[in-house]
């Protein structure tokens, strides 16, 4: 359902909220006839979205030309991709750079820098043909050389690609244009690792025998994306503007963006309100200002465009050392915290209590797991029983507005309920990045994205082999159980899907046993817009790549 001038519509294909079952592609099983078909049905079903957007494009005249202002919250602390893969560096990077492949919001996948691709037929070799006469924002060509560079590199820098890349025995380029990845075995969700945050394509000819770190080109992204940075003015806005050369005939329509940076939550919705901006990305304005703004003359609301991430919210717990190195510490803090007050009143309803390591929206997700009701008698007991006598605990909300703010006094609330001595650390973006990737904290916010299969989004927070200082979306709390390992390791490469349900289920129940993280809540975030910008969300990225398509009618 979608939102239009403050009232509601249902409609078939969208939902107000990520909470649908999209999936990745299914693994290629069977015979090299069922194969064969999985294929031809991929490339008919991208064409037939090709052609269906074509019809709507022409139907609705899109319009060339305008400039849409969008908040963006808070302001990145950098806008590299490979190195950085935060939420607002996504959201904007995401249209300066892009990756081999983008996905459909039933997570199809589609052409991007690939325009085609192959699988052989034991499911081990993946051809790209390279769309020919894609320049990079300097005119430099793009080629498999770059292709080649940008793995190489982000096995260095980037913690998910290094581990999606783990079943990848070698990539070769044969040509300019083709670029082949050979695998270990089938690797079911493989084209769904392509998307332009998981793997963005970076100008080998500009970051080649250079510490990627200092980079000078860090702060001035050159990528091959309908949008070409500009500027930066910090604290205030970054101006993307569009790329002339762009390889998509006639995209992108508007000339430039604006993201405008606001700290203030109030500020932000009184931007909006006042026209200074035009676009409320997901968790730019406080949840409970949302149904206020939806109602406001000429704004449209709509949940789409979370299909890839069903992100998913919880509480870093240091495994390593001080009070939650304790497993009944940890289980403890999961009985004292009281999930449902946070859904319903800090976070306004948009959310759903989490169950465990992966949300519900994703492939080969259970609640047969243990549970962990809101109970501070159990809490105390269990506290007790850990000889816990009252030793400081460091608590560090999410630097990201109020709502994160008020959740982590909530949070502080329950824990000092239940007898534990809580001190809050505050911090800003970067030092909270910086904190987290030190492993210097006991307890800590934070919201990942799932990427639809487990072997995308889920195992990289448990795995031991993924417990890498310095950086701050992988096995952060150091958590390293053999089994749990064993069962990932298998989970991604097992067939038939039976099967991996199985394993990955086994592993949720032995995850959430341990808790080596407090899971809190699936989060909602819906996008608010003037009625006037059209479609910007078309894929299951959402805004992060959406801007290519984006147009500014009456």
């Amino acid at each position: 359902m979608d939102w239009h001038h403050g009232s509601l519509h249902s409609r078939k294909r969208s939902a107000a909220f990520p909470l649908n079952n999209s999936l990745l592609p299914r693994e290629f099983a069977g015979g090299p006839s069922v194969r064969k078909y999985a294929m031809l049905k991929k490339m008919v079903i991208g064409l037939a979205l090709t052609s269906i957007l074509s019809v709507t494009a022409i139907a609705q005249e899109q319009k060339m030309g305008g400039v849409i202002n969008a908040v963006i919250q808070p302001e990145p602390p950098g806008l590299m991709l490979a190195l950085i893969q935060n939420g607002p560096t996504q959201m904007v990077s995401g249209n300066i750079f892009e990756g081999l492949l983008r996905y459909s919001p039933t997570l199809e996948p589609l052409p991007g820098l690939a325009e085609s691709w192959t699988v052989s037929e034991d499911a081990k070799v993946y051809t790209f043909k390279l769309k020919p006469g894609v320049t990079w924002h300097d005119d430099k060509p793009f080629t498999s050389a770059d292709v080649l560079f940008s793995i190489d590199m982000l096995k260095q820098t980037h913690a998910r690609a290094r581990n999606n890349m783990v079943q990848v025995e070698k990539v070769e380029a044969p040509d300019a244009l083709t670029v082949v990845f050979t695998l270990k075995q089938p690797f079911g969700p493989f084209l769904g690792i392509f998307e332009v945050g998981s793997m963005p394509m970076i100008p080998k000819h500009l970051y080649q025998g250079t510490d990627f770190k200092t980079n000078p080109y860090n702060n001035a992204p050159i990528g091959t994306g309908p949008f070409m940075f500009k500027e930066w003015q910090k604290g205030s806005f970054i101006r993307l503007a569009k790329n002339p050369n762009y390889h998509v005939k006639g995209k992108p329509y508007i000339d430039e963006i604006y993201w405008q940076v606001i700290p203030d939550a109030a500020a932000r919705s009184v931007a909006y309100e006042t026209g200074k901006v035009d676009v409320l990305p997901g968790g730019s304005v406080e949840n409970f200002d949302v149904p206020r703004i939806s109602k406001l003359k000429d704004t449209c609301v709509t949940g789409a465009g979370w299909e890839f991430f069903s992100p998913l919210a919880w509480m870093w717990l240091n495994n390593r050392a001080g009070p939650t190195a304790d497993k009944k510490i940890r289980q403890a803090i999961m009985y004292a915290v009281d999930r449902n007050f946070a859904k319903d009143v800090i976070w306004n309803g948009l959310g759903k209590v989490a169950t465990g390591p992966s949300a519900s929206t994703i492939k080969f997700y259970t609640d047969d797991v243990p549970k962990y009701p809101y109970d501070p008698a159990r809490a105390k007991a269990l506290l007790k029983e850990a000889g816990y006598k009252g030793e400081k605990i460091r608590l560090m909300p999410l630097p990201y507005g109020e709502t994160w703010q008020r959740w982590g006094e909530a949070v502080k609330q329950n824990l000092q309920d239940v007898g534990m001595n809580i001190e809050t650390v505050a911090t800003d973006v970067p030092g909270s990045n910086q904190k987290i990737g030190d492993w210097d904290y006991d307890i800590s916010f934070t919201y990942l994205y799932q990427y639809g299969d487990p072997a995308l989004g889920v195992g990289r927070n448990y795995i031991s082999s993924q417990i890498v200082k310095g950086q701050q979306f992988n096995n952060v709390e150091g958590y390293s159980n053999p089994e749990i390992d064993k069962l990932f390791a298998e989970g991604a490469v097992a067939t038939p899907d039976s099967k991996r349900k199985e394993i990955y289920e086994k592993a949720q129940k032995i995850l959430v046993e341990d808790v080596p993280v407090a899971w809190m809540l699936e989060l909602q975030f819906p996008t608010i817009t003037r009625c006037k910008i059209k479609d910007l969300i078309t894929t299951a990225i959402g805004v992060n790549d959406g801007f290519r398509d984006a147009w500014i009618g009456k």
